[in-house]
């Protein structure tokens, strides 16, 4: 069992096929056991995601409203949703000024961070940071994250 952070370029992958989607889907392999975690505007952000390609043509209405009902399911049942809390959004602004990430980057990257030091606070392994966000990525490594990019298992 591993702990995986998804940040939303990484989870829209399991809704959306798209370049690196087998790769993010294997993650969920129930014999696997991962904990799949992710930062309260994660949920925002994929559903907003779903329904931009709808309105720009690469998906039908009738599959975002298929895919967004799933989303929202799995929302309330398969991950460990991280909150924004007040820490959180103070070490968000540090990273953004840090790093130059736009402001839900930052605090995708602060939420990872949250949930690594907690994870080596209770002798855990370290969280891996997924992304397919090669500026976010950079970012997460820099600050000591492992950081996995599922754009790079086609």
């Amino acid at each position: 069992m591993r702990v995986y952070f998804l940040d939303s370029s990484a989870l829209v992958k399991r809704y959306i096929s798209e370049i690196g989607s087998t790769w993010v889907l294997g993650l969920f392999e129930p014999a696997l056991n991962h904990e799949i975690l992710v930062a309260a505007v994660t949920g925002v952000e994929i559903v907003a995601a779903i329904t931009r390609r709808a309105r720009g043509g690469s998906i039908s209405t009738l599959d975002a409203t298929t895919v967004s009902n799933q989303f929202k399911n799995d929302w309330l049942t398969e991950y460990q949703v991280v909150e924004i809390t007040e820490n959180i959004i103070n070490s968000g602004m540090r990273l953004a000024e840090l790093h130059g990430l736009r402001g839900y980057d930052a605090i995708q990257l602060a939420a990872g961070i949250a949930i690594n030091q907690l994870c080596l606070a209770n002798s855990l392994l370290p969280v891996i940071f997924v992304s397919a966000d090669k500026e976010l990525n950079t970012a997460a490594s820099n600050e000591g994250l492992i950081v996995e990019n599922p754009n790079n298992y086609p």
